[in-house]
Formats: structure tokens, C-alpha cells, sequence
């Protein structure tokens, strides 16, 4: 694809930006985040489809958990080569294919998606569906590129909210059809959704430029996988964006499991956590402009670990209402602590360039190196927590009926991920740019500032 090639790009030059950059940078945002989007709801497509597969498809609550943990994984896993693709082929011509590749698990699924079909067609069915997830890492390294680093918090963190919010949507989408021709016609849903993947390919194609400066540094790579801070920010990632897209699949079997809901009544409930996490998940991001990503994310680890302490009693007491305040709150803290920890990826790496001793763009380059090598990797390893989570659950399901075990485990997960964030980024400073006349009268910076 030749598309349409931008030379030069220098966003952290204000002139260039105020000029002509932001408004290419923020047109190449909209098309992102309705690439993205399409791409979640695909990922999420069997966080649906299972409430749909009544007893005469004869797969049991451990086998559909299975189901969703493959598409988690698959997700998880292709998001590291998807990385790279934006630079190999251009950000435009990469979110063209990748969007016309969602036709793939979308008809196929269209193709099986009945009473007889064999649970190993339905697993390869569902592994299909993680080139979804693979969007979002190619999406988030394309804008990472086109915006300077005071704006990335917020730009980050509305095209992954963006994207996050197809996880709802198609939830609502399943909910209406329920609701309305009966919980026999999964098949309606892939049929909406074929023809939307087809319009974000266009638009893409139409409207999104590649970025020429934008090169694959296999030598960057490496040097994000030696660096501590990226698997530091990985594990914190499990914890934020890896609840998030693990309770979005989950949810809705939960309900069903646990607490005898119909497809009909845990459709009705299934997309509220989903949407106010991806709604406020640019909050997060624009907080942790402000405030320092660290920060943010230490108190919301916090309130993630309360808002579980709030669920686990109520799955001991078996209070729907009760249980849904928790799991509501787990989903909206998850958002917020997506945005934060994203922003705080490229401010770590350009706080090690300025402890370094570079400055101006020598330190804003260095830093774009290593945060959009290190994203990849992060968002792959955050987004095995979803994995984690169900494969969790299933256990849980499995041995004890509920799933309090599996809520246990993750209130102590969060109080470790806690303590890592104010260990590594608060305590103490670990890399502390050196002082300048502009900064001079600027509290002494820290990692609580990233």
C-alpha cells in the first residue's frame, strides 16, 4: 500500500505543532480510536456469544470461561508483533489491514455460531478473535508517535478509552438483540458488525497518514526488554488494564454462574462496568498530566483493593446489589489506573534521558525510542492478566461453586502492585533530571511526576 507518507514530523517543536501538527495529529486520533474500537468489540466478541450458547449447545460454565481465556490470550500474545507493524508499514496502512482482518473471526464465528457445532471449532473460533486485541498495541504506538510528551496523557489515554468502549458496546449491542428476537440469533450480532469493520478500513484509508520518521530500532527493542522499568510498568499493567478486559469478559458469566442470572438479565448488567471504565480511562490519563502517574496510581490500586474487599463479602453473603457496587467500582478504578499507568511510560524513559544528561530533543527523542518499543511489550503482558483472571475464575467455579477464591487472590495481587508503585516511583526519586533556570523554581521532580 503506498498510502500517504508524512517526512517530517516534530511535535515537541511548538511552532510546528501550532501550525499544522496538532490538527493532523488529532485527525489521525479519530480514525484511531474508531479503528481501535471495532477491534475491542471483536476481541470481546465471546464475552457475548457465551450468553447466547444455551444447555443444547453443551458447553458448561468451566468451558465457556475457556473460551473467553483464548481469545484473552490470543490478544495478548499478537500484540507485541503489532507493535512493530506501524513502523514496517505505516500507521495508516497498518490499521487498514488489521481493521479488514476482523472480517475473519467475524464471519467465521458467523459460520459456527450453532447448537451441534464441536467446542474445539468454537475454541479455534475464539482464538481468531485476539487479532482484536492486537489493535490495540499498533493503534496506541501510531499516536504515541504523533503527539509531543506534555499532551500524550491525554492523547493516549482517549484513544485507549476510545477503544476500551467497544468492549460495551458490543455488550449493548447483545443486550438489545436478546431483548428483543430472543437469545437463538447470536448470529445478528456479527452481522452488524461485519459491515463496521468495513467502514473504519475506509475511513483509515481515507483520512489516517504514516509517519516516514517512524522506523522499527530492533536495537530499541532490546533495550526496552533489558530495561527494569518496562517489566516493572508491565506488571503494574496487569493490574489495571488486565482487570479491566478480564472482568469485561467475565462479568456476564459471573452473573449467570454465581448468581442464576438469564441470558436476558445478565445482558442488562454486563455493559455498565465496561462503559464507565473506558469513559473514564481519559481521566486517568489527564490526572496523571497533572498530578504525576504515579500518584494516581498508587491511590487507585488502593481503591481497587477496597472496592474487591467490598465484593468478596458480598459473594460470601450472595448480595447481588452489593456484589455490583464492587464489581462496578473494580471496573471504573481499572480505567482510571489504565490511563495513568500508560502516561507514565513515556515520562519514565524521558526522565532517564534528562538523568542522563541529554536535553531538548535528544532527550524527547531518546525517550520516544524506548516508551514506543516498551508499549508493545507492556500492553502484551498487561493484557495476560485478563487470562489470568479467568483462568481464575474458572478454578474457582470449579472447586467451590463461586468465585470469592478468585476474588481473594486479586485483592492481594492489588496490595503488592501497591506497593511496587510507591517502593520504585515514590519513596525515593530513582532517576532525577538535573536542574536547569526553567525548572529552578519547580518542586524537586520524581517519578511521582511521569
Amino acid at each position: 500500500m503506498a498510502g500517504r507518507w508524512i517526512e517530517e514530523w516534530d511535535p515537541e517543536d511548538e511552532t510546528f505543532w501550532q501550525t499544522k501538527g496538532e490538527r493532523i495529529a488529532r485527525r489521525n486520533l479519530a480514525f484511531s480510536v474508531l479503528s481501535e474500537h471495532i477491534g475491542f468489540s471483536i476481541w470481546s466478541l465471546w464475552s457475548v456469544m457465551v450468553l447466547f450458547m444455551g444447555p443444547e449447545y453443551g458447553v458448561d460454565p468451566a468451558g465457556k470461561f475457556f473460551l473467553i481465556a483464548t481469545a484473552t490470550v490470543v490478544g495478548a500474545v499478537i500484540r507485541v508483533p503489532y507493535t512493530f507493524a506501524v513502523a514496517r508499514f505505516g500507521g495508516r496502512n497498518w490499521t487498514v489491514f488489521s481493521a479488514l482482518l476482523l472480517l475473519l473471526p467475524t464471519g467465521a464465528a458467523y459460520a459456527v455460531m450453532e447448537p451441534g457445532t464441536s467446542y474445539a471449532t468454537f475454541l479455534a473460533v475464539a482464538a481468531l478473535t485476539g487479532v482484536g486485541g492486537g489493535n490495540f498495541a499498533s493503534s496506541m504506538t501510531n499516536i504515541n508517535a504523533f503527539f509531543p510528551l506534555r499532551k500524550k496523557g491525554w492523547a493516549l489515554g482517549l484513544n485507549a478509552g476510545g477503544g476500551n468502549i467497544g468492549v460495551p458496546v458490543i455488550q449493548l449491542i447483545a443486550l438489545l438483540i436478546i431483548g428483543t428476537a430472543g437469545a437463538a440469533h447470536p448470529r445478528l450480532v456479527l452481522g452488524i458488525y461485519m459491515p463496521l469493520v468495513v467502514v473504519a478500513a475506509l475511513c483509515a484509508a481515507l483520512w489516517m497518514d504514516n509517519l516516514a520518521p517512524v522506523k522499527n530500532d530492533t536495537g530499541a527493542a532490546k533495550d526496552a526488554a533489558k530495561e527494569g522499568h518496562t517489566w516493572i510498568m508491565a506488571f503494574l499493567y496487569i493490574g489495571t488494564f488486565g482487570s479491566f478486559i478480564g472482568y469485561s469478559f467475565a462479568f456476564g458469566l459471573v452473573l449467570q454462574t454465581q448468581f442464576g442470572r438469564t441470558p436476558l438479565q445478565a445482558a442488562s448488567l454486563t455493559f455498565i462496568g465496561p462503559l464507565l471504565g473506558s469513559l473514564i480511562r481519559p481521566l486517568g490519563g489527564a490526572l496523571a498530566d497533572r498530578f504525576g502517574g504515579a500518584r494516581i496510581t498508587l491511590w487507585n490500586f488502593a481503591g481497587m483493593a477496597a472496592a474487591t474487599g467490598v465484593v468478596i463479602a458480598a459473594s460470601v453473603q450472595e448480595s447481588l446489589g452489593v456484589f455490583l457496587v464492587g464489581f462496578i467500582a473494580l471496573f471504573v478504578l481499572s480505567g482510571l489506573g489504565n490511563g495513568s499507568t500508560y502516561k507514565m511510560i513515556p515520562g519514565i524513559f524521558q526522565n532517564k534521558a534528562l538523568s542522563l544528561g541529554m536535553t531538548g530533543e535528544t532527550a524527547a527523542a531518546y525517550g520516544r525510542r524506548l516508551s514506543g518499543a516498551s508499549m508493545g511489550l507492556i500492553g502484551a503482558v498487561g493484557a495476560l492478566g485478563g487470562l489470568a483472571i479467568n483462568l481464575a475464575f474458572r478454578q474457582s467455579f470449579q472447586t467451590a461453586g463461586t468465585g470469592t477464591a478468585a476474588f481473594v487472590a486479586f485483592l492481594a495481587f492489588y496490595a503488592v502492585c501497591s506497593a511496587l508503585t510507591w517502593a520504585v516511583y515514590l519513596r525515593r526519586p530513582a532517576v532525577v533530571p538535573a536542574r536547569t533556570a526553567e525548572t529552578a523554581t519547580e518542586p524537586e521532580p520524581a517519578y511521582a511526576r511521569v
